[in-house]
């Protein structure tokens, strides 16, 4: 991974087997008493085995506010700047803001950057590997969070099959810090997305609310607690998502009502602007960073996401929306400043993937890109395989990008499972603007060509969820057959935010590139806490301020 050196200036801490007593103390000259020579031995030798391998104790944040904001290119930060006069604006004034941080897996969306912004963990370790995918053990295909055992609490589909973070296989920050106090602390994680509510906040996760579009409320699943707390349910009898009713965004005005102005309402900026209200009420009522100990709030705004991919980065509707977030995150850090002092809280933002622009708009200015036909993958490879091997019905999934090949057919028909990946990647890479096709036998050996792409490819890749052919397209071009998508491990869909504000954090730009992935040890080692079981990251430790924070340690 990029990176691994520390940054010229920055003291790493020596492991305590390094340390040695100095040799004047050793050979300690002959005029001194020996009863002084023993104290200083003493106290030296004291402070050696215990300062230098410690972090000189200061007050942990009391909360940590980590903030996803749903396809919000790194881009968004500079094209923008001169409009960002909130939220964003102290953020990189006050911030340790990180110009070239990249995601390191296939595919760039929503479920795994949110899995791997508090875990540190690639998709080969997480096990999550897509907003969904075929699960082969039942025929069907599943959610990231998708889970039979329990029931959604609220809304429509209340007492429906719920959702949960059991298929996600590693630790988050949350949870090591629940373990690390006895589960004093308290994890809770909002947004209108499940998968973006539940994945960042973890296994131990006091709560998880997202937002039902059918009823304009925000709902959780009984893997956290058997009715909705109280207070949530307060919140939603106010109907703020009906509030919204005849106001304007750009060119439209929301007559609507009920399932038609939820969806209005999350399509706009105002989507999030009821998450940042429900944040508020969370933190109220659960007393977060008041309680003498350190909670953990993750908070994710997908309305971003939602205006991105109708309209694409360079519209006027994106440009309003990020202008909006900036504005949201303001009147969110007024709260907080308010309720908890944000001299005592820890911020990290960051955006689960960028996006592309949209293909008319990049012909437009004479650049590449385009659309694939419909089905022009499946169709492909299905009439090659019957040509080679017969008839049936090749392909089990929907996936343009990733085939998930038909076992039972193979075994039927007594066929080499890795023969039939082969034909059907061979079938795929005559395809027009397919840049790259992998095996999954490729991706398990690492028979590769080595390089970013090809180990972002195999970062995405496990095995037991895990396809068994992978495609990537040329850039800019997109299965999507209208608006805009993400997904490819190329620049515009890879390269996001990452910036750091609070106690112990040292102010200003950070050029050297980094990966997401470091966010989680990063935390873990300012909260002191253990590092999350999948991270794969390292400790950005170019941005603690040791003077004046949490990691100031012994010279």
């Amino acid at each position: 991974m990029e990176g691994r050196h520390s940054p010229a200036g920055v003291r790493r801490a020596v492991p305590l087997e390094t340390y040695r007593l100095p040799t004047n103390l050793l050979f300690a000259r002959r005029y001194r008493k020996p009863e002084e020579i023993l104290k200083r031995t003493l106290a030296v030798f004291l402070a050696v085995l215990i300062v230098p391998a410690a972090i000189i104790a200061a007050e942990k944040p009391k909360l940590v506010v980590a903030i996803a904001v749903d396809q919000f290119r790194y881009d968004y930060l500079l094209r923008f700047r001169a409009e960002y006069k909130q939220g964003l604006d102290r953020l990189l004034t006050r911030g340790a803001v990180f110009t070239n941080a990249y995601y390191q897996h296939f595919p760039t969306v929503t479920a795994i950057g949110h899995s791997t912004f508090l875990s540190g963990a690639t998709p080969s370790i997480s096990g999550i590997v897509g907003n969904d995918w075929f699960e082969r053990e039942t025929g069907k295909s599943v959610t990231s969070v998708s889970d039979d055992a329990v029931k959604i609490l609220g809304g429509a589909g209340a007492g429906e099959g719920g959702a949960s973070p059991r298929r996600l296989l590693v630790s988050t920050v949350g949870d090591e810090l629940k373990i690390s106090d006895s589960g004093r602390s308290r994890a809770i994680g909002i947004s209108m997305k499940d998968r973006s509510a539940i994945l960042p906040s973890g296994h131990m996760a006091d709560a998880a609310f997202w937002f039902d579009h059918k009823t304009g409320s925000f709902i959780s699943s009984t893997y956290y607690f058997s009715e909705l707390p109280a207070w949530t349910s307060a919140f939603n009898a106010e109907h703020p998502a009906d509030h919204y009713k005849g106001s304007k965004w750009m060119s439209g005005r929301f007559d609507q009502a009920g399932e038609n102005l939820y969806n209005a309402v999350y399509n706009s900026p105002f989507g999030n602007e009821l998450v940042e209200a429900f944040a508020e009420r969370a933190v109220e009522a659960e007393k977060l960073g008041q309680r003498g100990v350190t909670d953990l709030l993750t908070i994710s705004f997908s309305s971003n996401d939602s205006v991105g991919h109708a309209l694409g980065p360079d519209s006027p509707e994106v440009h309003d929306i990020s202008v909006r977030t900036d504005q949201v995150l303001g009147t969110l850090f007024q709260f907080l400043d308010a309720k908890v002092g944000m001299e005592n809280v820890l911020v990290v933002l960051t955006a689960d993937h960028g996006v592309s622009p949209v293909p008319e708009v990049n012909q437009a200015r004479k650049m590449p890109g385009g659309r694939m036909p419909p089905r022009i993958v499946r169709d492909t490879v299905q009439a090659v395989l019957v040509k080679k091997y017969g008839e049936g019905n090749w392909i089990s999934s929907p996936s343009e990008h990733s085939l998930y090949l038909n076992l039972e057919l193979i075994r039927e028909k007594k066929l080499d499972r890795a023969e039939v990946n082969q034909a059907a990647a061979e079938a795929a890479m005559g395809i027009s603007h397919v840049a790259r096709v992998y095996t999954r036998e490729q991706l398990m050996k690492g028979a590769v060509l080595e390089d970013q792409i090809s180990r972002r490819m195999m970062n995405g890749f496990y095995e037991r969820r895990g396809a068994d052919v992978y495609l990537l397209l040329e850039p800019y071009w997109m299965f999507s057959a209208d608006g805009t998508t993400h997904g490819t491990t190329y620049s515009y869909d890879a390269h996001v935010p990452v910036i750091f504000m609070g106690p112990g954090i040292k102010a200003g730009p950070f050029d050297e590139t980094i990966a997401v992935n470091d966010i989680a040890p990063t935390l873990a080692t300012l909260l002191g806490i253990e590092t999350p079981s999948g991270s794969v990251g390292r400790v950005l430790g170019e941005i603690f301020d040791r003077k004046n924070g949490n990691h100031k340690r012994a010279e």
